[in-house]
This record gives C-alpha cells, structure tokens and sequence, in this order.
C-alpha cells in the first residue's frame, strides 16, 4: 500500500537530473500530438446507494465500482447499447442518471453557446430494457433536468421552458414570451454565465410540484457584433453584452405550480438594477431562497421565499466597503432549522451555520487561511468535510472537522494540491492529488482518509517527464516595493550555470479570483515553460496583489485601480529578478491572456524599462468595454471613477510603449472583444509606436480548434527569440 507513494518520492527527486541524455520537446508534442496526456477518472460520479460510484471505461463503457474495495462490480451500459430509433449507435458527450438510476439522459450532438452553455439533443436510456427515445421531436434543448420523483424533465427551446411528462410522453409548455435577445425562461444571459458562472435558470421543488426559474428582459441591454468569416459574404453575431456603467438585463423569479399550471412571481424587491446571483430551494418544498446583490456588489441578502405566495424575508444581510462575491456553499441541514454558509466577513472565507430564523449565526471554521471548497455535511457523525489553503498560501489540503466542535483531521496524505469528490453520504471519497513537479495521482479513500486503492498513478507521464528531461519548479518568496512578500515559482534550464547570465520570461495572470503559484501540476502551461528552459530561458511567475487566496486586504488591495498595485508588484518582480547574479536584467520578457494580457501591457508601458518585450493575448485594453457584473465589482461605475478607468488602460498609455510587443487576439472572442486590441491597434498608431499584430478568425476567447493553439505558440516562440 505504501509503494506508490515511495514511488512518487522517488520520481520527485529523479526530476532535478540535469546531466542525462533527454528528449527535445517540441510545440507539437504539446499542442499538435499531445504526448503529455494525463490519465483521468473519466466521468465519475457516486451511485445513489453512497457506497458504489461509476466510471467510464476507456472503450466507452460505463462501468460500476465498490466504494470500500475498489473493485469492478460490472457494466452498466456501453456504447453498442445506445441505438438510435434509425438503428445507429448514438454517441453522446455527457449523461445524467434520473433520480431512481434506473434511466440515463444522454447529451448528443452538443453544441457550444459560449463558455459553459450548449444546446445539444437529449436522449432517454432505459438501462434495463435498453431501449432509447428522444426527449423531444420538436428541436434541440438546454439545460435538461429530472424532477427529483423522476417523473418529469424540464428544458428551455428557444428561450422558453417546456416540461415532458415521462409517464405519458407529452410536452408541456411553460412559458411562452421567451424571445433572442429580448427574453430569456429558464437560461441566464451572458453576463450572469461568465461572472456568476451560472447557465441553469430552473430548480426544481423537493416534492417536484413546483419549478422556479429565471426571467431575464433583455431589451434594454445593448447589443454587440461580430463578425463571423469563412463564408463568401460574412455575417455578423448579435448578442446581448452589458459593459461597465451600461444597462443590464431586469432579472425576475417566477415559481410554477404543476399540478394548476400557474406562475407565481416572486417578490424580488423593488429595485430593478440588481442582480440575484443564486437561487435555491430549502429541504421544505414551500420555501426557495434568493441571493441578492446591489449593482455595486456590496451589499448582499438572502432572502427566504414562501413559493405558495411569492413574498420573502431577509434571514442574512453580507455588507462590504468594497465587493461580496458569491459562493456555492449554501448547504440546508435537514434538522429544516440550519444551514451552511460561506463567508468572508472575517477577513479570511470562512464557513458557518446559520439558522433561516436569522437570528444566529455560528463560525465552524476560523485561522489565517481560506475555506476554497466545501465538500458537505454528514449529518449522521456530525462532521464536515473541506478544503483550504491553512498548509500555505500555494497549497490545497482537505480536512472535516465536527459540527459542534472545533475539532479537525487532516485527511490529506501528502503536501501539495488535493482536491476530494465525495460519495453520496460522504462516506468515501476519491481523492486528486499533484504538486508542482508530480502530475495527477488519483486514490480511493475512506471518510477518515484511509487509503482504499490507487486508481491513476499517471506512471506513463511520470516516465515521459524523465525521458524529456524535465526540470523542477521551485517556490520563492520577495518583498515588493511596499513591504509585502509576494510568492513566486522560478524554473531554470536543466544545465543551468550560476556563472552564465541567462534571459527571464515571466508568466502573468494577475487578476481576482486566480493565482498561478500553486503547488499543482499546471498541464499544458508547465509543459510550454519546459520547452522554454529547454530553449534557455528561466521561466518565473509571480502572484501579485489582488489575486486569490491570501485574505480579503491583500485581494481588495487593488479595488477602484486594477492595473496599478497588480502591475507594480510584476515591476518590483522584474526589478528582484534583476538583482539575481545569473539573471540578465536586460532580457527580462512578460506574456499573459485575458487579464494576464493586461497586465503585460501595462507593465510594458509603466515600467519598459524593466522588460526587454512583451505578449499579450486577449487583452482587456480598457475596462470601459468589458462586461457589467466583473468590471463593476473591483472598479465601480465608470461615471464614479473615470480616472481609475482611465489612467490604468493601455489605450490611454499607448504613448508610453517603447519595447518589442506582441498582441493576440481572436476575432470571435465572445468574452474579451476583438475591439478591445483594435483600439489598441489605433492608440498605438496614433502614437505611432510600432507594434506586431496577429488575429485568428473565428476564434473565441481560448484560441482553440485545429491548429490555433501550435500555430500561435509557434509565432510566440518566434518573437521570444527574436526579441528576448
């Protein structure tokens, strides 16, 4: 049993060789071939029973597993037994079990809408008599989900809701004024998809009576273009996108009554300019909950909602001088009196228990650490299961800890990222577990963090990391210009020589919500940096303030000025890095996406004489074109803070580039307008900076499909060697 760690130790140690002979990684082995392929439990999910859990098979078999053993127990379907009512074998990307599990949903022929919404063709598998019939006959669907009896499934078509009856096969239709760009039944708008990371607009009651869903207007919200290649005459896509200080969608909640086919609205409250982050039902089939948020984001309240006649009460009211934003730990105890909350009123996100009186509220954990994931609550031992950084900042270690007590195990094996998917019951878990330099190494476990089985060790990556020469990763710490120490990872060429001076890329993200100094296997990124140190060159990555993980003040620090407390810390990053005696100071790159994009231009334009070039991909060039909710959170309304938009924009500090810069962006980029690099684009000429410029057609926000992602890196590494 204690092998495969012995095993992982060794690895980790054999992975600083630098004098063997190794393979030469190349950009297509990384984003052409994919030779790095790390081993995964495939779509994974506990039975209902919590004692058995399921798999899928690498021959498309979905396969059931013994949660105390480990063992096989046998197939549940395969992919042969999928037919089609045409007689063809169906291929599907993703399947739900109903509640009872003795019917699967299949997703087919899955499209994408945009970062976490699809439309796709379902399909319902009769397990035991492995039979197969469409959810529908009248178009595609979204967002399809079981009644908790099973009885029924509800979907949204073309923005209103429909039901269909299991019993009978008929499909009733629940709203009717659902509209493209007007109005949306049962989905979320863009905006709310992105930031909120919320796509389902319908929950289901307990007693599978009632449907809430959500209303999204959209009328008033202003619509953005773009323009989609490859055909003789290019058309454009519309959609709605709401940019800071811009009207948003007035966002409703509604409850339907299935047995009298009545809507009842919900008493939201009287302002319109809000947002209701999440909703959820209680244990009691009579009472939703609501979170609601002013549009600044300061000040959130739950409100509990008698569904029988829409109106609420606020049972606990979340206030900032700055922004809240939101989590998914709301967990109803089934005492029907408590539930579980997050929180970072301490300075630090925490968890409690609250009662829906709101007339108490307990803390359950406290430290100088973040509560990052809570896992649920074992009602029957009392106890508690979650995971946080208390081991260190760049750390991720699982824990449960006794209701009424401060008491806690840790039930992580070994120091780095863990990351646990418990059963039903939360009587086992599987647990993922890497560390900078040891990818995905995936165990069974009991709840008291006994080891049950080894799943994955990715031993043929392990073997391939060797084979290429890999080389370490290590953590550093400095103190910025202010006194703050920020955490930083260096990764050096394998034949590094202190006496040689050798070039730096750094490697940003730098935005809230992220951090890229983890104690984690990093995939695809890890894999280009060691192409890098292959190639010469010392990759570093810093978290500045603002990223994630280290207490509200060090988060915030950045509020109503993104782009200037962020970026100098990357300065001060450049300035430390050019004291070490093996650094060349004057070779010292940086490249991010999306806000990492941002901030390598800024940090070109505040600070170039610091960097010798710079690459950003997606950037953000002012936040004034990106969208409501995630701009307004950290900055404000543009009307309340113009000089903060403003003064931290590249378009506004175009005149100030003086170095080598690359900019990316794709021309489909749903999240990140295209607009925002050709504004740069024109700040740049207006200034008459020289600059290089490449766009992918029809390319969203990641760059992905075909060969995107290898041509880009290609042109990438082009530029570093040229420029750095």
């Amino acid at each position: 049993m204690n092998k495969p760690v012995i095993a992982l130790l060794l690895f980790s140690a054999a992975f600083t060789a630098t004098s063997a002979q190794y393979k030469k990684i190349t950009l297509d082995d990384i984003w052409g071939k994919s030779v790095f392929k790390t081993e995964t439990v495939s779509m994974m999910q506990s039975m209902k029973n919590g004692v058995e859990y399921c798999a899928m098979s690498d021959d498309g078999r979905l396969l059931r597993y013994d949660y105390a053993t480990g063992n096989e127990l046998g197939v549940i379907f395969s992919n042969a037994d999928i037919i089609n009512t045409d007689g063809t074998t169906l291929k599907y990307d993703n399947f739900t079990f109903s509640p009872d599990e003795n019917k699967v949903l299949l997703a087919t022929a899955t499209e994408y809408i945009y970062r976490r919404s699809t439309i796709e063709e379902n399909f319902i598998f009769d397990i035991a008599t492995k039979t197969t019939k469409r959810l529908s006959v009248n178009g595609k669907q979204r967002l399809a989900t079981f009644s908790p009896d099973g009885k029924h499934i509800a979907f949204v078509r073309n923005n209103n809701i429909f039901i269909t009856h299991l019993e009978n096969g008929q499909e009733e239709q629940v709203t009717r004024d659902g509209e493209k760009n007007k109005i949306i039944n049962g989905g979320t708008d863009w905006v709310y998809e992105e930031e909120f990371a919320l796509t389902k607009g319908l929950e289901w009651s307990p007693d599978s009576k009632k449907l809430a869903f959500y209303k999204f207007d959209e009328s008033a919200v202003k619509e953005f273009s773009m323009t989609m290649y490859g055909t003789l005459y290019p058309g454009d896509y519309t959609y709605k996108y709401p940019k800071a200080g811009e009207t948003n969608s007035t966002v409703s909640i509604h409850i339907y009554d299935t047995d009298k086919k009545q809507i009842q609205p919900v008493d939201v409250g009287p302002e319109k300019d809000q947002y209701i982050a999440r909703i959820k039902w209680t244990n009691n089939p009579n009472q939703l909950t609501l979170f609601r948020l002013n549009r600044l984001q300061n000040k959130g309240e739950l409100l509990l909602v008698n569904a029988a006649t829409g109106t609420n009460e606020v049972i606990l009211t979340e206030t900032s001088d700055k922004y809240i934003e939101v989590g998914n730990e709301l967990t109803f105890l089934a005492d029907g009196k408590t539930f579980i909350w997050s929180s970072e009123r301490s300075g630090r996100k925490h968890l409690y228990r609250c009662s829906l009186d709101g007339k108490t509220m307990t803390q359950l954990t406290s430290g100088d650490f973040n509560v990052i994931t809570f896992y649920g609550v074992n009602e029957k031992t009392k106890t508690f299961y979650y995971q946080s950084n208390e081991e260190g900042t760049v750390t991720r270690t699982v824990y449960s800890q006794q209701l009424n007590s401060s008491k806690k195990t840790r039930l992580s094996e070994r120091r780095g990222t863990n990351s646990a998917q418990f059963s039903r019951g939360l009587n086992f878990y599987i647990n993922t577990y890497s560390s900078a330099n040891v990818p995905n190494y995936i165990t069974l476990h009991n709840a008291s963090g006994k080891r049950i089985k080894m799943l994955k060790s990715n031993a043929d990556l392990q073997k391939k990391t060797q084979e290429y020469g890999f080389v370490n990763k290590t953590f550093f710490t400095f103190k910025n210009s202010t006194g703050t120490e920020l955490n930083g990872w260096m990764m050096k060429p394998a034949d590094f020589d202190s006496t040689k001076k050798y070039p730096v890329y750094m490697f940003v993200y730098g935005g809230p919500g992220r951090t890229t100094v983890n104690d984690a296997w990093e995939g695809a990124d890890f894999y280009w940096h060691q192409f890098l140190t292959q190639n010469g060159y010392i990759v570093v990555s810093v978290d500045n303030r603002g990223t994630e993980y280290r207490g509200t003040a060090f988060k915030q620090a950045t509020y109503m000025q993104m782009g200037r407390a962020d970026v100098d810390d990357q300065i001060d990053a450049a300035k430390y890095l050019g004291t070490l005696r093996y650094v060349d100071k004057t070779r010292i790159g940086i490249q991010g996406w999306s806000y990492g994009g941002y901030m390598s231009a800024m940090c070109l334009m505040r600070g170039g004489e610091y960097f010798k070039a710079g690459i950003a991909v997606a950037p953000v060039t002012n936040w004034r074109y990106y969208d409501s909710i995630y701009t307004e959170r950290y900055m404000g309304l543009p009307k309340d803070n113009a000089k903060g938009y403003d003064e931290n924009a590249p378009t506004g500090n175009a005149k100030n580039l003086n170095d080598p810069f690359l900019l990316i962006h794709g021309t489909a980029d749903d999240n990140v307008h295209f607009q925002n690099s050709v504004e740069l684009v024109n700040a740049l000429v207006n200034a008459n900076k020289q600059f290089d410029f490449y766009m992918y057609p029809d390319k969203n926000h990641g760059i992905r499909g075909g060969n995107a992602r290898l041509h880009l890196y290609t042109k990438v590494f082009a530029f570093i060697q040229q420029n750095l």
